[in-house]
């Protein structure tokens, strides 16, 4: 055989060996079969449901050796008659800031004192016992060896995204994972803390300012950028903090945020790990090194955090695949006009042009779903605030329930505080020229959705 020849078989084996499933070479049966990897696929997913499940509702990240560590918060909530400072945060004080309590982690025992009255809703006490049995939704306190002294306080993804269905009181029911804490007041709880020089030291400010800056948030509402460019007010003198997003129904969507381009689920969850409950992990983003957007994350390398103990990483798969199991709670019976949400359907499909980007079923657009301030008729303070100066489409979830998910307002400061002033909005800045009934079928529609 020629070398030609040669090379020619050599090749031709060579192309065989690389067309031919490697177990069909050997002879040996494949690793995994196609059953079998069925089943492991559901397994994970099985497994990823109860360990998000877990980490939304009950992981620190390590954040007790911020809020407690430093901020010692859990001196304010205990009091000085229980070895802390100040007056102390009662239940009924914790309840007033938009703090939950879910009624099937309380004990037995001060259950039934609570229904007798014999528990006093004044009395700090009455929180750490609260806090003791892991029943305030998105926090948890710690405890020293005596069982009853509270040394340090961490929070979770619950303390914002998670309320409860007021079953037992106001304040007081069985969690609602994903449905946002409008009633929260993060900034008057953050206010409360002994020690804030993490915060002058972070923003190059005053304590005083920047108790002005968290107490001007209100019910709700968090600033989620201020530790990356320290405004904390726009130009109108309004605070800069937008309302707390629902975290259901986001299963496809793109973009988790207000507003553009910061990233996915993921993306957010690390971020908020990581930067704003201060938990212990690494979050990388050379975004974030731009000195003159984001002055003071790219001063504190806020983009570049790597800590010796990662608490966080870990946990994002399954936290992301938790998140995007919640669905979108249904309205009841009653809560729309049905023919004339029909009617409604059909303007925003075609003459209101909602469909344009609201597209169903998603409600948001398939893709990159950023739109410029012009475009959507507002301001642009709170754009120019994300990477890409845009916001996103939020996608449409909920609207009817005014009560809990959409308390507070619409868009992403609350601006418009009904469906019918978003609505208005449209119609003038698009130039729709809806009439009052189309306007309310459409109205009726979105309260369907």
């Amino acid at each position: 055989m020629s070398l030609r020849s040669q090379g020619t078989a050599l090749f031709l084996l060579l192309l065989s060996s690389t067309m031919i499933p490697a177990a069909a070479q050997t002879g040996k049966e494949p690793s995994v079969s196609g059953k079998d990897f069925d089943a492991a696929a559901a397994d994970q997913a099985r497994r990823y449901l109860e360990e998000g499940r877990e980490t939304f509702r009950f992981d620190t990240f390590g954040s007790e050796d911020f809020w407690g560590g430093k901020l010692k918060l859990h001196e304010a909530i205990a009091g000085e008659k229980l070895g802390g400072k100040g007056p102390g945060l009662s239940p009924k004080k914790a309840l007033e800031l938009g703090l939950k309590v879910e009624v099937n982690a309380i004990p037995k025992d001060i259950a039934a004192a609570l229904a007798k009255g014999e528990v006093d809703l004044d009395d700090p006490a009455s929180t750490l016992l609260l806090l003791k049995a892991n029943a305030v939704v998105g926090v948890t306190g710690f405890f020293g060896e005596d069982g009853k002294t509270l040394t340090s306080v961490g929070i979770q993804c619950a303390v914002c995204h998670s309320t409860v269905d007021d079953a037992y009181a106001p304040g007081i029911g069985h969690r609602l994972d994903g449905w946002p804490n409008r009633d929260l007041n993060i900034g008057a709880i953050v206010a409360l803390a002994p020690d804030l020089t993490a915060f002058t030291e972070m923003l190059q400010v005053s304590e005083a300012d920047v108790k002005k800056a968290v107490e001007a948030w209100g019910p709700g509402k968090f600033d989620a950028e201020l530790n990356l460019d320290g405004k904390a007010f726009r130009p109108d003198g309004k605070t800069s903090a937008t309302l707390n997003p629902p975290a259901f129904g986001l299963a496809g969507v793109n973009n988790h945020t207000w507003t553009g381009a910061w990233g996915t689920v993921s993306y957010w969850n690390a971020y908020v790990g990581n930067l704003e409950m201060h938990g212990k992990g690494t979050f990388y983003d050379p975004r974030l090194d731009d000195a003159e957007k984001y002055p003071v994350a790219a001063r504190t390398k806020q983009g570049h955090k790597q800590d010796k103990e990662d608490r966080i990483t870990a946990k994002l798969p399954a936290l992301h695949f938790y998140q995007l199991s919640l669905p979108t709670p249904q309205p009841p019976e009653g809560t729309f006009d049905r023919a004339a949400a029909e009617k409604g359907k059909a303007l925003f499909n075609d003459k209101a042009k909602c469909a344009t980007c609201h597209v169903p079923p998603l409600f948001t657009e398939p893709g990159w779903n950023l739109h410029t301030a012009d475009e959507i008729g507002i301001d642009d303070f709170q754009a120019k605030r994300a990477p890409d100066g845009r916001y996103r489409t939020a996608p449409l979830r909920a609207l009817w329930n005014v009560d809990k998910v959409h308390k507070g307002g619409f868009y992403h400061d609350g601006r418009f505080a009904t469906l019918e002033d978003v609505v208005e909005h449209y119609n003038d800045h698009l130039k729709l020229n809806l009439s009052a009934e189309e306007k309310g079928d459409l109205t009726e529609y979105l309260k369907s959705l």
